[in-house]
């Protein structure tokens, strides 16, 4: 299931927004309030699609984000993850 608005319910809500927009190390702790956010696909996706440059979204840096955007330019990244979102539940669900 897509969640249209799906801000609400991000796991980082409660942080403080400069959190997530840090460099160097402290970007890994900013991706680890990711690591189990029921949205961050959402939000990876809207970065993505929106070529957000700075910050960590969905659990991915700038840079992480610039690698797969210049592997897919041409790509609708709501559909690509969401696309794999499902695959990945259907297999679970058959293991």
């Amino acid at each position: 299931m897509w969640v249209e608005d799906w801000a609400p319910r991000a796991a980082c809500k409660q942080d403080q927004p400069d959190a997530l927009f840090v460099r160097g190390a402290e970007q890994n702790k900013a991706k680890q309030v990711c690591a189990g956010c029921p949205v961050r696909t959402e939000c990876l996706a809207e970065a993505l699609d929106n070529q957000i440059e700075w910050g960590v979204w969905g659990g991915m840096t700038e840079r992480e984000r610039r690698a797969l955007l210049r592997r897919r330019p041409a790509a609708s990244w709501r559909t690509v993850l969401e696309t794999a979102r499902l695959e990945h539940t259907k297999v679970a669900a058959n293991a």
